[in-house]
C-alpha cells in the first residue's frame, strides 16, 4: 500500500516476518530516499535498524516489502 509520504511514526509492516516496524527517520542520499525502520516491541531499544530505499510512482511512496498498517492518512 502507497501513501502521500513516508514520515517518521508511521508504522510498516514486514509483509515476510509480519512484524511491525516504526518509521524512526527519513532522509535523502543524492537522488534516492531512504526510511530507516525499527521493530515496534519491546525490544525496540536495543535492536538493530533496517534500512529501506522508498519508492516513488505516481506522487506516492511505498516501502517495497512492507505494507502500510495505519488506515488514515489525513492529519
Amino acid at each position: 500500500m502507497s501513501v502521500k509520504s513516508i514520515q517518521p511514526g508511521q508504522v510498516w509492516r514486514c509483509d515476510e516476518t509480519e512484524k511491525n516496524y516504526l518509521v524512526t527517520k527519513v532522509y535523502n542520499e543524492v537522488f534516492s530516499q531512504y526510511a530507516v525502520l525499527r521493530v515496534a516491541d519491546s525490544s525496540a531499544a536495543s535492536g538493530e535498524t533496517v534500512r529501506v530505499k522508498v519508492h516513488k510512482e505516481d506522487g506516492r511512496e511505498t516501502l517495497p516489502a512492507y505494507t502500510y498498517t495505519q488506515e488514515s492518512q489525513e492529519f
